[in-house]
């Protein structure tokens, strides 16, 4: 899996929010994708990610432009590979196309339900809900979590805890009151 172990390294600094290191770290990787066991993602989606956690709003946007052109080919190569439509869902999620976004997200569930792929199914489900977080729907994104948490492979309290992908709900009560609630009785 090319790009497997710069994932998983850019990841930990990611939690770490160690964002300066892990963006040296991912930008000595050579290609457009990084291959992880989750799928391709984009290494601009990461770069884009990591510029905005860093506050260069204006990099951050050039490279998820970036991102939406390899995520697109990506989809387009691969139509029926939910996580590709996951990830072209985050990245245009991050763009701020909403709509767009969430119709992806949508459609990678639909590719790969947890009904049928009890442990695929989950990370896909995850990825709508870090889209709805993007996006604003935080009914839509609390709701996807408290069902993620009581799942085999869905989130983990320490992931909700400490990834930047779900700041946008820090500030939601709910959000800690799920917290709380799978971190003691769960």
């Amino acid at each position: 899996m090319y790009g497997a172990v710069t994932a998983t390294q850019v990841w930990v600094l990611t939690l770490q929010r160690k964002f300066s290191d892990a963006l040296q770290a991912l930008q000595k990787f050579q290609g457009d994708a990084l291959n992880t066991i989750d799928g391709s993602i984009p290494k601009s989606f990461l770069e884009g990610s990591l510029y905005e956690a860093l506050g260069d709003k204006s990099k951050a946007q050039k490279a998820f432009e970036q991102a939406r052109i390899v995520a697109e080919r990506l989809a387009r190569e691969s139509p029926d590979d939910a996580s590709r439509h996951a990830i072209l869902g985050q990245v245009l999620a991050a763009l701020g196309q909403k709509d767009a976004a969430i119709a992806e997200g949508k459609r990678a569930v639909e590719l790969l339900p947890e009904s049928e792929d009890a442990y695929g199914g989950p990370p896909i489900s995850c990825a709508l809900a870090q889209i709805y977080a993007c996006t604003g729907e935080h009914d839509q994104a609390l709701r996807l979590i408290d069902h993620l948490l009581e799942v085999p492979n869905g989130l983990c309290v320490p992931i909700l805890k400490l990834h930047p992908v779900w700041d946008p709900l820090r500030k939601d009560p709910r959000f800690q009151t799920l917290i709380d609630n799978y971190a003691v009785t769960k």
